[in-house]
């Protein structure tokens, strides 16, 4: 499971949380504009725009779990099991497979417009990356440092492109049913709530935070898309960069998850492994791990972009803390 995030103050920051049960060894990856992207069905892309995210380096190849290009349109892979479906190629069609779909988006369109085009014609072939590597069941969100956001779920239907007014995304049911779902909530709010129930009765209250007394707050994907919107709708914009990526982070950390709380098989639990997110406009990119809750930053080296080979920087795992005596 995962929950991404577009939030825009001042510049627009992109990420996610990403939730699962095992770690596969990920690390920031810069992917400089001559790498050559080879793909299965259709021409490689030789040059294109710079890429920075979080991806598993395999075979020489950096599948990418999420990230941004240095035009400042940024893409996460968020599990969608059930609703997904692949396809059979299709000769009249773009065939891209989906681990090669951040890449082939990322490394040609500068905006969500130029990815809507793109996407027009493009059909998500199932081809696994190995024998050892399979295809996982995904839905996308795309977003640009405009603040425009889309969703993007192939289902037996053929590829849907929706707009995203909210700039969230997490997983079931589609994602029309996960609009729908916030009528439920909106009377829910960081304001007192009044007494509609029975104006004429003075009622005794025991608590703060009332007006958000039906958020709901579970582990599953409907309750933490509801609770995202409500958290990023309602959060404080700074004036400065500290401050906002420092925002952005609680945003995410308002709906991670920790161990031991969501079981998925005997004696497996997911939890939230990172969160990241990328400014749009700097190109910066800043990551947090389960085991280190500091926020750890990978510049944009545009001197560096003209390069064939990847940049990888390993996740720091440890707990850092400032002792102050």
């Amino acid at each position: 499971m995962c929950t991404s995030i577009i939030y825009t103050a001042g510049d627009s920051y992109f990420g996610r949380n990403l939730d699962l049960e095992v770690s596969f060894g990920q690390e920031v990856v810069v992917t400089p504009r001559n790498y050559p992207f080879k793909f299965r069905k259709g021409p490689s892309l030789d040059q294109h725009y710079a890429i920075t995210g979080m991806a598993l380096v395999e075979d020489g190849y950096p599948l990418y779990f999420d990230g941004a290009n240095e035009k400042g349109l940024g893409m996460a892979g968020l599990n969608f099991d059930g609703p997904c479906h692949y396809f059979p190629e299709d000769p009249a069609k773009n065939n891209v497979t989906p681990f090669e779909f951040i890449p082939y988006i990322l490394g040609q369109c500068k905006t969500v417009v130029e990815a809507r085009k793109l996407l027009s014609n493009l059909n998500l072939v199932k081809i696994d990356f190995s024998a050892k590597l399979h295809l996982s069941p995904l839905h996308w969100l795309i977003a640009d440092k405009s603040g425009e956001a889309i969703a993007v779920e192939s289902t037996t239907e053929g590829l849907k492109v929706y707009d995203n007014p909210v700039g969230v995304l997490t997983n079931n049911p589609e994602f029309p049913k996960q609009l729908l779902n916030l009528s439920n909530y909106q009377s829910v709010s960081p304001d007192y709530p009044k007494n509609t129930l029975i104006p004429e009765v003075k009622l005794n209250t025991y608590s703060r935070g009332f007006g958000s007394h039906f958020l709901p707050g579970g582990m599953d994907s409907g309750s933490r898309f509801v609770k995202e919107v409500f958290t990023k709708a309602h959060a404080p914009k700074g004036k400065s960069e500290i401050e906002n990526i420092t925002n952005y982070f609680h945003n995410l950390h308002a709906v991670e998850q920790q161990k031991r709380l969501d079981q998925v098989a005997p004696g497996q639990f997911e939890y939230t492994i990172y969160s990241d997110g990328i400014n749009l406009t700097t190109g910066t990119f800043y990551y947090s791990t389960y085991g280190n809750k500091q926020i750890n930053a990978v510049k944009l080296e545009k001197d560096r972009l003209d390069q064939t080979e990847l940049m990888e920087y390993p996740l720091q795992n440890e707990q850092v803390i400032n002792f102050q005596n």
